[in-house]
């Protein structure tokens, strides 16, 4: 009996092991080779080295590794324009937003005070009909016109209004650029957008000095006055005195009015929460030529700002020797330079002048009045359609374009043409 007894007490602990042992025998043979042999073996673990020395070593089967994926390409930029005219600019207006159209973007149109009323309703009704402009819907028109007048702070406001215009209207883009009617592009927007893709959102492409030289004397002493602030009616400004002192609460910058911002010094400009940008408006309304120097100015006195400039306008302008007070109007004998230079835009042009045909012809390899060739867009005739809007085809001019922001850039990021 005692025999028996103690049968029966190794008995049930038996039973409870030889079940555990089949179940993870079965549970292996549910894996992959790898692992059915390495649960196995496993199995075994407990056994002496030498009754396990004869167990299959586990077999590895490795993959060949796949080549890495190329890095994706950052998501594309969008660009805001204000495209400005004035009476007589309705045809080159409509010339230049042709040219500069991409749906991805943003564009606000304006054409002044000056402009005779029946322009500025051509001009919207020309927008409203284009079934891509009216498809798309990114084109907006200025209704109710500001009064612009040349050299003074109205320049300033204008371009400040369709800021808050497009900021209203849309976050969604990147940086804005003001252009006139007599400005015209050396790229297209395919190769501006594949360009800017790389480049860091925060960056403001504005020519700037502090090198005022006759300046000091000629324009921030004066005090001027602009009639287009309080008339209805087109005049110049017009001088008063006495003269005032230089600045000491902040120290001046000069440059080209034309200018690429970042979407968030655009709204630091409209907003300023340090009112940095008000204190500087309210300076520069009896400034003359505000428009050469308000931008720079605030971005080189805000130490956030100043480290994101890059010292161009990216544009190509010529100017006579000795320099006039209106830069050289370009014309076909000019074409080898613009194009030389690597900037995405040029000034001025006169109206239907033989070197937009060719700009249109050999770089934008636009059509009969139509946008320039894009990947964007399909039908025949060829981009009068849209396709895939997030489809680019980069030409030539991304190629040069490249060139020189890659080498502005490299400049910039050393700081030794910032706020100098």
């Amino acid at each position: 009996m005692g025999f028996l007894n103690v049968e029966k007490k190794w008995l049930y602990p038996f039973i409870v092991c030889f079940a555990i042992c089949m179940l993870l025998l079965v549970s292996s043979f549910n894996m992959g080779l790898v692992s059915k042999i390495h649960s196995i073996n496993s199995l075994f673990f407990f056994l002496p080295s030498h009754l396990r020395s004869n167990q299959t070593a586990p077999v590895i089967v490795e993959r060949k590794a796949s080549p890495a994926p190329a890095p994706a390409r950052p998501a594309l930029p969008r660009f805001a324009y204000l495209i400005s005219g004035s009476k007589g600019d309705l045809e080159k207006l409509w010339r230049t937003l042709h040219a500069l159209y991409h749906p991805l973007n943003h564009y606000v149109v304006h054409m002044d005070l000056e402009s005779p009323l029946e322009e500025r309703m051509e001009i919207a009704h020309r927008i409203e009909r284009q079934h891509v402009f009216a498809e798309v819907g990114n084109v907006y028109v200025i209704t109710k016109a500001n009064m612009v007048t040349y050299r003074g702070p109205t320049m300033v406001s204008n371009t400040l209004h369709a800021c808050a215009i497009l900021l209203k209207r849309s976050k969604d883009w990147d940086w804005f650029i003001n252009l006139s009617a007599s400005d015209y592009p050396l790229v297209t927007q395919d190769d501006l957008l594949y360009t800017f893709s790389d480049l860091d959102r925060g960056l403001n492409f504005i020519e700037h000095t502090s090198q005022l030289g006759w300046k000091f004397d000629k324009r921030a002493m004066p005090l001027i006055v602009d009639p287009g602030l309080y008339l209805s009616t087109k005049s110049d400004v017009f001088w008063v005195n006495p003269k005032r002192p230089l600045p000491t609460a902040f120290k001046l910058f000069t440059g080209s009015a034309w200018t690429v911002l970042s979407h968030d010094f655009v709204e630091y400009l409209v907003w300023g929460w340090d009112n940095l940008p008000r204190t500087l408006l309210m300076y520069y309304t009896n400034f003359l030529s505000s428009p050469e120097g308000y931008f720079q100015t605030v971005a080189c006195n805000a130490p956030e700002w100043a480290k994101t400039l890059v010292n161009s306008d990216l544009h190509y302008i010529s100017w006579d020797v000795p320099p006039k007070q209106h830069p050289h109007v370009l014309n076909i004998n000019d074409t080898d330079k613009m194009v030389e230079s690597g900037a995405a835009f040029a000034r001025k042009f006169k109206q239907d002048d033989p070197s937009l045909d060719w700009i249109d012809k050999k770089i934008l390899r636009k059509r009969n009045g139509l946008f320039p060739l894009g990947g964007w867009c399909t039908g025949k005739p060829k981009c009068s359609e849209i396709g895939n809007i997030y489809k680019l085809k980069p030409g030539p001019g991304s190629q040069r374009l490249h060139r020189l922001v890659a080498g502005l850039t490299l400049k910039a990021k050393s700081g030794e043409d910032q706020c100098k």
